[in-house]
């Protein structure tokens, strides 16, 4: 559901019933009330619009400059991520966009290296993405099954043995019964956890057999290769091409809530 849109709509509608009254139906109260000497009560839609606009208003102004909840659809960035977390997305960290035609209107700065970032696929119109950028524009970006590099350097991983949990949810399930294994990865400045499960291709969630075959090895200007962090359950940028700027929502902070775990509340995210 496009929460932005719905919000944006509402704050439409509440505005022309407002100015409505504001600019024709309070005078025409006023003269009725002047004519017959009887006071005219304030129409239960004007009061609630009255009464409404300024939070939309402000909610509006907070979704679109400051941050905007998000809950996160599949397991593609476990375990930094997972099903039934909800997080705040920082939507000044690279810049304020006029809402829904997605215009930047003020410049704060660019992703980087390691950044955890929502955007709205090319690929898949009307649907919000959460990946993790791991080519910057200008990088020559080249992945070969499970080991991935960067301007002609391997990135930095190191094992820490099976994936284990004590959740017992469907994701867990599938990556026990794959055999999930656990790296620590350094990307940039960020160390982080990946997963891999030797022998499972991506392309069983319906994109290319051929990794890198949207996308071409040069990073694009204005553009980002991104991962999922569940690198053999994620649909990216090696099937799908890279992210273009302007399709940039905000970058992940903070899981603000959690259904997966209530230890997982709190936790910055990086």
């Amino acid at each position: 559901m496009d929460y932005t849109g719905t919000l944006l709509d509402l704050t439409v509608l509440v505005a022309v019933v407002w100015a409505l009254d504001r600019f024709y139906l309070r005078r025409r109260r006023q003269r009725a009330a002047a004519a017959d000497g009887k006071a005219r009560r304030e129409p239960w839609a004007v009061a609630w619009a009255r009464s409404l606009l300024p939070v939309l208003l402000l909610v509006g102004a907070f979704r679109t400059a400051v941050a905007e909840p998000f809950r996160i659809p599949s397991s593609s960035m476990m375990p930094t991520l997972h099903v039934g977390d909800f997080i705040l997305v920082s939507k000044f960290s690279y810049g304020i966009r006029l809402p829904q035609v997605q215009r930047k209107i003020l410049d704060l700065g660019t992703p980087e290296r390691g950044d955890i970032v929502v955007f709205r696929p090319p690929w898949a119109p009307g649907e919000h993405w959460i990946k993790r950028v791991v080519g910057l524009p200008g990088d020559r970006v080249v992945v070969d099954g499970e080991k991935v590099w960067i301007n002609g350097q391997p990135l930095e991983v190191r094992p820490l043995g099976p994936y284990r949990t004590e959740r017992g949810s469907l994701e867990d399930v599938h990556l026990l019964d794959n055999n999930a294994e656990l790296l620590d990865e350094r990307l940039g400045r960020v160390d982080h956890r990946i997963l891999q499960m030797p022998g499972v291709n991506s392309s069983a969630l319906g994109a290319p057999d051929v990794p890198n075959a949207q996308n071409p090895e040069i990073v694009p200007p204005d553009c980002y290769f991104v991962m999922g962090d569940n690198r053999d359950n994620s649909a990216d940028s090696r099937y799908h091409g890279c992210v273009p700027e302007d399709a940039l929502d905000g970058k992940a902070q903070v899981i603000w809530m959690s259904l997966a775990s209530i230890k997982r509340i709190g936790t910055i995210l990086h």
